[in-house]
């Protein structure tokens, strides 16, 4: 049974990090729009100015900004990896746990810039 399995941290940084980056090509919707209205005319980036205003958009916006922060931190741990440092188990953790953390901190510092 899958589902009665416990998956070591490393395999749900793995997933995460791949999820993230599904997350984030779905996202590309919204910065797209983002950047489209910014560029129309005057009068349209004058009306996302005070769109941005809205929570809704404001918590829109810090998620997709928080799965680029994970993902980014995420993808560096693999680059290094890819140099061959971490590439134990007990290195997969500390890079797992060393990539949370500051994914956490940097996220909550995004979410105090956006508000």
């Amino acid at each position: 049974d899958i589902g009665s399995m416990r998956l070591p941290i490393t395999a749900w940084a793995s997933i995460t990090h791949r999820a993230s980056g599904v997350f984030l090509f779905v996202g590309m919707a919204v910065l797209l729009w983002v950047l489209d209205a910014s560029l129309a005319s005057p009068e349209s980036f004058a009306a996302l100015q005070e769109s941005l205003d809205n929570p809704l958009l404001k918590l829109v916006i810090w998620a997709l900004m928080s799965g680029l922060i994970y993902h980014s931190l995420a993808g560096v741990k693999h680059l290094v990896m890819d140099f061959g440092i971490g590439e134990t188990m007990a290195g997969g953790i500390l890079g797992v746990r060393i990539v949370v953390a500051l994914s956490a901190v940097l996220i909550l510092l995004a979410g105090i810039w956006i508000w």
